[in-house]
C-alpha cells in the first residue's frame, strides 16, 4: 500500500512537472510566434550575428562593379564619380577642410562618417567624396556652408524643425530676454514654468508634467513610472522602433550587454495582442508613432542599402484601428501604454499622435519638438502614473532628477513654442497638413515616372523617406548627387528626409527640381545598371557568400567577380 501509494505520488509530481513544462513551452512559443521573424525581431540573435560580419573593402577597380556590370558601365560609373569628387572638392573645399581638421578628436564625426554607407564602399568614398559638417547660418528653409553654398534643408534638425529655423532663433533671443534676469539658476523655477504646464496639461490631455534633459531621459522615466506602480518588471517594444540609446529600449546591435527585462514585438499584430493578454509581467508598452511608416524595420540609413528592398508605406486608417486595439488590451491587462512622441510630437497635429491618431495613452513623452530650439524631455501623464511616492511607505519612492530639468532658458523658449501654436498663422499652417504634404510627394513620384527613374517617395505627412524600385548595390550613391544639387540631408542620407511646415509651393518645386535632376544624374551616370537575372534577394545572397568566404579566408580575395 505504501509502494503504491509513493508511486501515485511520483506520477501526480510528474504529471504536475510536465503540465508545468507544456504551460512554459506554450509561453515560450507564443513570445517567439511575436517576434518579427527578421535578425531586427530577434535581438540577442542579431547581436551573435552581427558579431561574425568580417570586415573587408573594395579596391578602387572592385568599387564600380561589384554588380559584375560591363566596362562600358563601370567606366560610366568612374567618369561620374570623378566629376561628383572634382565637384566635391571645387564646390565644398573649405567645409570640408574643417571637418577633416575636427574628426580627428569628434568621436561622433568619426561614427557617422564610417556609417554613411555600406562599409565594403566605405574606404574609396572617404577617399574620395569627403563629408562636410558645417554650416554657418540659417534662414529661411536654406542652410549656407562655409563656402556659402546654400542647400534646402531636409535634415530637419533630426525632428527638431517643425516651424522653421527663423521661428526658433527667434523663440531663443526672446527666451534669453523673458529669464535673463534670472539667468541659469538651477534649482528654483522661473514663473515661466507654470503657464508651460497648463499649457502641456490641455494639448496632451493629461493631468500631470515633469520635465527632464532629453528625450531619451523622459523615456526612461515613462518606463520607470510604469514599473513602479505596476510593480511589473517588463516592457514591450516594438521591433524596428528607437526610444533613445539606454538598454532597455535598445536591445540588440549596439548595446554591449543584452537587455533581461525586454520583449520586442511585431507591430501590428494579433500574435503581439496575445502575448499582452497571457503575460502577467509586463510593465508598459512603448509605442513610437514613426514606426507607421515602415512597420517592423529599424531606421533607414543608406548604409543599409546593400540592394532596393527599402519599403515604406503608410496608412493612417490601419495603424489608428491597431493603436485602438492595442490601448483596449492594455486598459484590459492593466498595463501603461506609453506613446513616445520625443521624434514626432506637435508635427503630425498641434495635439501630437494622439490627436492625429484619435487614442489617448496613460503616459506621453515629449523632447525634440517642444523645446523652442533647445533640448528638452517631458513627461505628462495620468495623476495616478505620475506620482513618485507611496503614501503609507515613505522609504518606496521612484527617484528621477537631472541638474538641468527646468532650465530658465528652455523653459522660456518652450513657451514661446507653445504659445505660438495658438496663434491664427500657426494655426494656418497646420490646416489640411497632410493634404498638403500627400499632394507633394504625389506630384513628385509623378515627375520621376515620366522620366523612368527607378526611385520614389513615401511620407508620413512631412516625413519622407526614399525607395529604390530596382535591385541596385548602388542606391546608397544618390545621396552624393542630392547634395550636389543643394539638398541638405541627416547622415542617415535619404533614408529620411523632413521637411520643416514653413515649405511654400516655390520651395517645394525647387526641391522636387533639383531631387528629379540628381536622380537623372545618377542614372545616367550608369548606377542604377543592373542585370536583368539580378534580384534584391540574389543580391544579399551574394553578399553573403562574400562574408562567409571573408570570415573563412580573410587573407584572399574574396570579392572578385564569379
Amino acid at each position: 500500500m505504501e509502494w503504491a501509494s509513493t508511486t501515485l505520488a511520483f506520477y501526480g509530481l510528474g504529471a504536475a512537472a510536465l503540465a508545468t513544462s507544456l504551460v512554459t513551452l506554450r509561453r515560450r512559443l507564443e513570445l517567439s510566434k511575436a517576434k518579427h521573424r527578421t535578425l531586427t525581431g530577434h535581438a540577442r540573435m542579431a547581436r551573435r550575428v552581427a558579431a561574425l560580419v568580417p570586415f573587408y573593402d573594395y579596391d578602387e577597380r572592385r568599387f564600380f562593379c561589384s554588380d559584375d556590370a560591363p566596362e562600358e558601365v563601370a567606366a560610366r560609373r568612374r567618369a561620374g564619380f570623378e566629376r561628383l569628387a572634382a565637384l566635391y572638392d571645387a564646390r565644398f573645399a573649405e567645409t570640408i577642410r574643417r571637418t577633416a581638421e575636427a574628426t580627428d578628436g569628434i568621436s561622433d564625426l568619426q561614427f557617422t562618417d564610417a556609417y554613411r554607407v555600406p562599409f565594403q564602399y566605405g574606404r574609396v568614398v572617404r577617399q574620395h567624396l569627403k563629408s562636410a559638417a558645417f554650416m554657418q547660418s540659417s534662414a529661411g528653409v536654406m542652410l549656407t556652408d562655409l563656402d556659402g553654398n546654400q542647400f534646402y534643408d531636409l535634415t530637419g534638425s533630426y525632428g527638431v524643425n517643425v516651424l522653421g529655423y527663423d521661428f526658433y532663433k527667434q523663440a531663443i533671443a526672446r527666451a534669453v530676454e523673458r529669464v535673463g534676469d534670472l539667468g541659469p539658476v538651477l534649482g528654483p523655477y522661473h514663473p515661466v514654468i507654470a503657464d508651460n504646464v497648463k499649457r502641456l496639461k490641455a494639448l496632451s490631455g493629461c493631468d500631470e508634467v515633469s520635465f527632464h534633459m532629453s528625450g531619451t531621459e523622459a523615456v526612461m522615466q515613462a518606463v520607470r513610472l510604469a514599473r513602479y506602480h505596476t510593480r511589473r518588471s517588463h516592457l514591450v517594444r516594438f521591433c524596428g522602433a528607437y526610444h533613445g540609446w539606454w538598454g532597455d529600449v535598445q536591445p540588440g546591435i549596439g548595446n554591449p550587454l543584452p537587455a533581461h527585462e525586454t520583449y520586442t514585438l511585431k507591430d501590428m499584430s494579433d500574435d503581439a495582442l496575445r502575448v499582452l493578454r497571457t503575460r502577467r509581467d509586463i510593465a508598459c508598452v512603448l509605442v513610437n508613432p514613426l514606426q507607421a511608416l515602415h512597420p517592423n524595420a529599424s531606421a533607414p540609413t543608406d548604409s543599409a542599402l546593400v540592394d532596393g528592398a527599402r519599403s515604406a508605406h503608410f496608412d493612417k486608417d490601419a495603424y489608428a484601428e491597431w493603436l485602438e486595439r492595442l490601448r483596449a488590451v492594455c486598459t484590459e491587462q492593466n498595463i501603461v501604454l506609453i506613446f513616445d512622441e520625443v521624434f514626432v510630437g506637435f508635427r503630425l497635429a498641434m495635439g501630437g499622435a494622439q490627436e492625429y491618431f484619435g487614442v489617448r495613452a496613460d503616459l506621453v513623452t515629449y523632447g525634440k519638438t517642444l523645446g523652442g530650439g533647445l533640448p528638452i524631455g517631458v513627461v505628462c501623464g495620468r495623476k495616478h502614473l505620475m506620482k513618485r511616492f507611496r503614501d503609507h511607505r515613505p522609504a518606496d519612492v521612484c527617484f528621477a532628477r537631472g541638474t538641468f530639468n527646468s532650465h530658465p532658458y528652455v523653459m522660456a523658449a518652450m513657451n514661446e513654442f507653445l504659445r505660438y501654436l495658438e496663434t491664427p498663422r500657426a494655426r494656418e499652417l497646420y490646416r489640411d497638413l497632410d493634404q498638403t504634404w500627400n499632394a507633394r510627394a504625389q506630384r513628385l513620384n509623378g515627375r520621376l515616372r515620366e522620366e523612368a527613374l527607378p526611385v520614389e517617395v513615401a511620407n508620413m505627412s512631412s516625413i519622407w523617406t526614399v525607395r529604390y524600385l530596382r535591385p541596385s548595390r548602388y542606391n546608397w550613391m544618390l545621396q552624393y548627387y542630392l547634395r550636389a544639387e543643394g539638398l541638405a540631408l541627416s547622415w542617415i542620407g535619404t533614408g529620411r528626409l523632413i521637411f520643416s511646415l514653413n515649405y511654400t509651393e516655390a520651395d517645394f518645386q525647387a526641391v522636387a527640381d533639383r531631387f528629379v535632376a540628381a536622380a537623372r544624374s545618377m542614372q545616367q551616370d550608369g548606377w542604377w545598371w543592373h542585370d536583368p537575372a539580378a534580384t534584391n534577394t540574389s543580391i544579399k545572397r551574394r553578399i553573403l557568400k562574400e562574408m562567409i568566404a571573408h570570415r573563412l579566408y580573410p587573407k584572399r580575395d574574396c570579392a572578385q567577380p564569379r
